[in-house]
């Protein structure tokens, strides 16, 4: 995509814009992964099982990747900024709730389905002001850089962060954190002011987004359901792809009316873009899949405390820091393809060695080379993956893009989480936990090979396009 401006953006602006911004990627992405280390201690507590919470962590993400392509749309309709402060509001909400929830449908209210609308609405304002406000190529291609990593940090440092709550006070308390998290990002983005006016006769197409909603959330469904019924999991899967058809029909039938769809064609067809969503949508089931495996694991049959658990998984988080600090240096010598697949490839490093090392011994220190490795991975392929994407379509078709991107990231996320926590939780024991890490692996090389197939084009030719993150 081309720069809309030459002159540098001023440090104020960006640190103005990016420090809300970059916390309520951190937040939503820490709450993805949270409640991971506290399955003993909610289960517990609301009198649930280990499947019940998988339930409730992979509907939130699930309802994030359903609504983020309408939610994306709205933001021309209500504004940005409007949808910001409303997503945060009803995130806060949710978190609210879910701290006070006496029982496993009041959880699934609060966090699954408040916190997931909340963050739909409010993700897709975070990449489109920021592309707006951060005029320049190079301040935008930082700022979009520290957003990525405070997405990938917030991921990997949601099991500790939350370990350490849930042990020195309560698994609750960690949702009152993220409430007091989310009323300073609303006071930190009061002087962010919307650079386009919102447009309320703009048309929404509400066939479409019901239609690409439900067809996403049967697909998931599908999944969690294998472990009842192969012929549930295969018609629920099947009633998705049937009304992912009928969607991408309606798309066709609105376009040739003349009227705005919900996403247009064009998205849809542009290879390269498809190959980028592809890797994010792999990369990110990777991470939140391991994330899930690794910490019920733990918990449910080595026997961990949420703190413990928790700190297991900062070898991961250290990996996505240096990862994600190096990565403008990175892609100045390297161009997005090469550290794309230098990303899924040292993942697969990092799952080798999780299986290799952790069989047979008890030590919590088996699991950090692991993840290290794979918080090296995942955090060199951030930013360039969604680059490839974002630098793929002109400045007018980024609101629609970003949803497009976030809701293929999140649909990973929570694909990751079923596919894997259904395997695992089918047969909590060694066996099932080297199954569920081998369908992780075996669902990166899906991404190595999109990765692959992108073009190679050397750093100094892709300084002129801009990025964004997860």
């Amino acid at each position: 995509m081309a720069d809309t401006a030459s002159a540098a953006t001023p440090a104020t602006t960006v640190r103005r814009v990016l420090v809300p911004l970059a916390l309520a990627q951190f937040i939503c992405s820490f709450a993805g992964s949270n409640m991971n280390v506290m399955i003993n201690d909610i289960s517990r507590d609301l009198d649930t099982t280990v499947q019940g919470v998988q339930v409730a962590i992979t509907l939130f993400l699930l309802v994030m990747a359903a609504l983020m392509i309408p939610a994306g749309k709205l933001t021309d309709r209500w504004g940005r900024t409007r949808c910001f402060t409303v997503g945060l509001t009803v995130y806060g909400v949710g978190a609210v709730l879910s701290a006070v929830a006496p029982g496993l449908g009041v959880l699934i209210l609060g966090n699954s389905i408040l916190e997931g609308v909340g963050t739909a609405l409010l993700i897709p304002p975070v990449y489109i002001l920021t592309t707006m406000l951060v005029t320049d190529v190079t301040s935008r291609a930082r700022a979009f850089g520290v957003i990525a990593g405070m997405g990938g940090v917030g991921a990997a440092a949601g099991p500790l962060i939350g370990g350490l709550i849930t042990s020195a006070i309560s698994w609750r308390a960690a949702f009152a954190f993220q409430a007091v998290v989310v009323a300073a990002i609303v006071v930190l983005s009061r002087p962010i002011v919307d650079p386009v006016p919102a447009d309320p006769a703009r048309r929404f197409d509400t066939t479409g987004a019901v239609l690409s909603a439900v067809g996403l959330v049967l697909v998931v469904l599908g999944v969690l359901a294998a472990d009842d019924s192969a012929l549930l999991t295969l018609g629920l899967m099947a009633a998705g792809a049937l009304v992912l058809a009928v969607f991408a029909r309606h798309v066709r039938a609105e376009e040739r009316a003349g009227r705005e769809p919900l996403l247009s064609s064009g998205i849809l067809r542009n290879r390269v873009a498809n190959l980028g969503l592809v890797t994010q949508n792999v990369q990110w089931l990777m991470l939140l899949g391991i994330a899930f495996v690794v910490s019920a694991y733990l918990q449910v049959v080595r026997g961990y405390d949420a703190i413990q658990t928790g700190v297991v998984f900062t070898a991961a988080t250290g990996g996505i820091l240096v990862s994600s600090l190096a990565a403008e240096r990175l892609a100045s010598r390297h161009s997005q393809r090469t550290l794309i697949v230098a990303g899924f490839l040292t993942s697969f490093l990092g799952i080798g060695v999780l299986l290799a090392m952790v069989a047979g011994t008890p030590s919590a220190y088996a699991f950090a080379p692991g993840l290290l490795l794979i918080g090296l991975g995942v955090g060199a392929m951030l930013t360039p993956s969604v680059n490839v994407v974002q630098s793929s379509f002109p400045e007018e078709r980024q609101g629609e893009i970003s949803g497009v991107s976030r809701s293929v990231s999140n649909l990973g996320s929570s694909l990751g989480t079923a596919v894997a926590g259904t395997i695992l939780v089918a047969n909590l024991t060694d066996r099932s936990y080297g199954l569920a890490m081998v369908a992780l692996g075996i669902a990166g090389l899906i991404g190595l090979v999109a990765a692959l197939r992108l073009p190679d084009v050397p750093p100094d030719a892709a300084a002129g396009v801009d990025g964004g993150a997860p």
